[in-house]
């Protein structure tokens, strides 16, 4: 079986052969600059990964990949204009480098570029690919909307950011899997099965993010720990211990999330312990725990090797512990 590293240095090497700067520049430039920022690149791997499990090499796949990993950055573009971002991966934003209507653009012409790869495939498979990615990509823009209303209301629920989350992050996890097992020629069976397993991992990966904000090792985590709290943005852990909070800790943190301080430790250090006596912070992990679990329970119903579920299992562990 070939190793998670093996995937990622074959993917990069394959975006670096395709995705190459053409005239016009200011069109085409900012597309290679957001795609050699990096990042875990976990959506085209779990793609090529999929693809190998049901007997069929990865090479295959490598364009659907790449179409999934243009579209993830298509969506961080827009993503980071609508959020006002400085930095993403440590480096300036497509639209600070250059400005907001190019970013528009080069976001548009990524998301042209990504169905474009799927021509490659026969008629049948091509169609599978576009209707799955489709509905994805209308999700994903759903679940950005409504993370863009939540940051106008003070009632958001647990269960409507799980909604929200569900499609802005986790249904693209699925749906890269789901693309891996379009181009294997799996089953239907399996395909909704992987789907799923991809889509609870994707919950589960978006929890732990959240959690990592606030609890990771800044050497380990790669960027600000504590970067949702200064932008007073409600996670899980929030709405979670504004929930089971005492009516005096309640009142702590709405205040908290409304202010922004000249020494943002003290309020982030304030709120973890407000994270840490109600419970927000056992009952994050124990979330985390949850979707993982149900995620390896979709495995029963895929059909591919013993070995290749247990991989897949271990994967989900490693997702799971993860510290960065």
């Amino acid at each position: 079986m070939t190793s998670l590293d093996t995937f990622r240095e074959e993917f990069i090497h394959y975006l670096h052969e395709k995705v190459t700067s053409k005239e016009p520049r200011n069109l085409y430039e900012p597309i290679t600059y957001i795609l050699e920022l990096g990042g875990k690149r976990l959506r085209p791997v779990l793609t090529l990964v999929t693809c190998e499990l049901f007997n069929t090499p990865f090479q295959q796949a490598l364009d659907a990949s790449l179409a999934i990993e243009l579209f993830h950055n298509f969506s961080l573009i827009h993503d980071d204009i609508m959020d006002n971002a400085p930095l993403r991966r440590g480096k300036v934003t497509v639209h600070e480098k250059w400005d907001i209507n190019t970013g528009i653009l080069s976001g548009d012409a990524m998301l042209i570029l990504a169905y474009q790869l799927f021509e490659n495939y026969d008629p049948i498979t091509f169609q599978q690919l576009a209707k799955v990615f489709s509905k994805t990509a209308i999700e994903v823009c759903e679940g950005q909307q409504y993370d863009v209303d939540f940051e106008e209301r003070e009632d958001v629920t647990i269960e409507e950011y799980l909604h929200m989350i569900n499609y802005k992050t986790a249904v693209l996890v699925g749906a890269a899997m789901t693309i891996g097992a379009i181009v294997a020629r799996a089953t239907k069976i399996s395909q909704e099965n992987i789907f799923e397993f991809g889509r609870n991992l994707g919950m589960a990966f978006q929890l732990q993010d959240d959690y990592l904000d606030v609890f990771g090792d800044p050497k380990l985590f790669g960027k600000q720990v504590g970067g949702d709290i200064i932008s007073n943005k409600k996670t899980y852990l929030y709405l979670t211990a504004h929930k089971n909070a005492s009516t005096e800790a309640q009142k702590e943190l709405e205040h908290l999330f409304s202010i922004q301080p000249e020494n943002p430790e003290d309020k982030i250090e304030a709120i973890n312990r407000i994270f840490e006596s109600s419970g927000a912070k056992l009952k994050t992990q124990a979330e985390i725990k949850k979707y993982t679990d149900k995620a390896i329970l979709f495995l029963e119903n895929i059909e591919i090797t013993a070995e290749g579920k247990k991989q897949l299992t271990d994967f989900a562990k490693l997702l799971i512990y993860r510290t960065i």
